[in-house]
């Protein structure tokens, strides 16, 4: 009789071997697009990478409410431009211009630029997940308060910033509001916020009104936050070059810049 104890042993190893791989394909990983035990997801487009390209299909400039917000910044189309897809946010100091319309009611120093997604994203049961991630270059210097947000379409709260700088090297992510009725908010050091940085988020549906958001920084998650009363909510996505108010005064002397590239938005209907 033959010996066949090394031949199955072999196989053994091997099957093994194939089990220690696939256990390795379901560990998280949002640079290999597991996308956080979702990789089985069908994803349907809303905001594709190349909008910029498209930008009046996709964009509106300034803010949903106008020109003015709660920094020292007016916004103006001027100050916002696009070439081979990536959108730049001209910051730059002004005077003899008044003050901001919105509270605080800063004095206006600079001009800059801010744009909203036409699209207005509602977490619901029809579609209960909701993906936003893009790329960006963000100045960190004091005064300069770069954003990539969400906010309530219809009232306020709820509020989800998917990456903020505040006049430092420190990315805020945050979520207002929260089952306590007030802010989470967890703050990330970032190596040369002005190179390219991906900044990604997923908003899922876990009860009748609330939501949980992973905070997701090149490809790593840094935190997940619980939002109250966001289901059925309809959202406002903005990328927003705001200066001085929460990122310190005084803001820069000269012109400064926030680029962003490859801004996705896509839903699912299923968890």
């Amino acid at each position: 009789m033959k010996n066949y104890k090394p031949i199955f042993l072999a196989f053994l190893i091997g099957l093994s071997a194939c089990k220690k791989e696939n256990a390795n394909e379901n560990v998280p990983n949002e640079n290999t697009n597991n996308r956080s035990a979702t990789e089985e997801l069908s994803w349907v487009n809303v905001i594709p990478t190349t909008s910029f390209s498209n930008f009046s299909t996709y964009w509106n400039n300034l803010y949903p409410w106008g020109s003015d917000h709660n920094g020292s910044a007016r916004m103006r189309t001027q100050n916002i431009a696009v070439s081979s897809g990536v959108l730049t946010l001209t910051s730059a100091p002004t005077s003899g211009v008044g003050n901001s319309t919105s509270s605080p009611y800063l004095a206006i120093k600079y001009y800059s630029g801010t744009i909203y997604a036409k699209t207005i994203p509602v977490v619901n049961d029809s579609w209960p997940k909701w993906h936003f991630k893009g790329e960006f270059q963000c100045e960190s210097q004091t005064g300069t308060w770069p954003a990539f947000w969400a906010t309530g379409a219809s009232s306020w709260p709820p509020e989800s910033d998917f990456m903020e700088f505040k006049g430092s090297t420190t990315c805020w992510v945050n979520t207002y509001k929260n089952p306590s009725g007030g802010w989470s908010s967890v703050g990330v050091p970032i190596s040369s916020p002005g190179s390219w940085h991906t900044y990604s988020v997923y908003m899922t549906k876990i009860s009748a009104t609330d939501v949980s958001i992973e905070y997701w920084i090149d490809g790593v998650l840094k935190s997940t936050q619980t939002g109250a009363n966001f289901v059925g909510q309809g959202l406002y996505i903005i990328i927003d070059y705001q200066m001085e108010g929460s990122s310190g005064a005084p803001g820069p002397t000269g012109t400064t810049y926030m680029r962003a590239r490859n801004v996705l938005v896509e839903k699912s209907a299923t968890l």
